[in-house]
């Protein structure tokens, strides 16, 4: 059994199962890029405060309008960014920033085609923007549909639990 067919069990009845699994989708194919191994731990249908200190964040829009945010911390970024590129960074940098959009990017497109044939699908993608810092906080407007989801870090490499998390999370209207 896959671990998106494993997870379905308990999240979906807390979110919307088309949502959740174009995420899960889109995630696990992009994290396989980086050769990383992760394993979704949460999902939440209402917002959550992002953890991480690196936010790529893209808009979405067609026949839904809304936003995917795409969070980490700063080691998980580096080490996802070193995976995509085959390079070494030792430390947070302008890099490590640009291919946090470019991830933030490849999950954005790998949702997009996942919604593709759904009632939530969208033909538009922004240009990706990544902020950088604590502290923020994104205002959710009514009437969206909200689905968070959080994936842990299996690797042994990094071990503080708050840095171990990857959240990504989709908000969006039906036009």
């Amino acid at each position: 059994m896959s671990a998106v067919a494993t997870a379905q069990q308990w999240w979906e009845k807390i979110a919307d199962p088309v949502l959740v699994q174009a995420i899960q989708q889109a995630v696990f194919r992009a994290l396989e890029m980086c050769q990383l191994q992760m394993r979704c731990v949460g999902v939440s249908a209402v917002p959550l405060p992002d953890k991480g200190n690196v936010t790529g964040m893209v808009g979405i829009h067609g026949k839904v309008s809304g936003f995917i945010t795409v969070n980490f911390s700063e080691p998980l970024a580096i080490k996802a960014v070193e995976g995509l590129l085959q390079d070494s960074f030792p430390q947070f940098s302008s890099q490590v920033i640009d291919g946090v959009g470019e991830l933030t990017n490849i999950i954005a497109g790998g949702v997009k085609s996942a919604l593709s044939i759904t009632p939530w699908a969208f033909s538009n993608i922004t240009v990706p923007s990544v902020i950088v810092g604590t502290g923020y906080q994104i205002a959710y407007a009514r009437g969206l549909t909200f689905v968070a989801t959080q994936f842990e870090y299996t690797g042994e490499d990094i071990f503080l639990m708050e840095q171990r998390f990857l959240n990504v999370s989709i908000s969006m209207l039906r036009l």
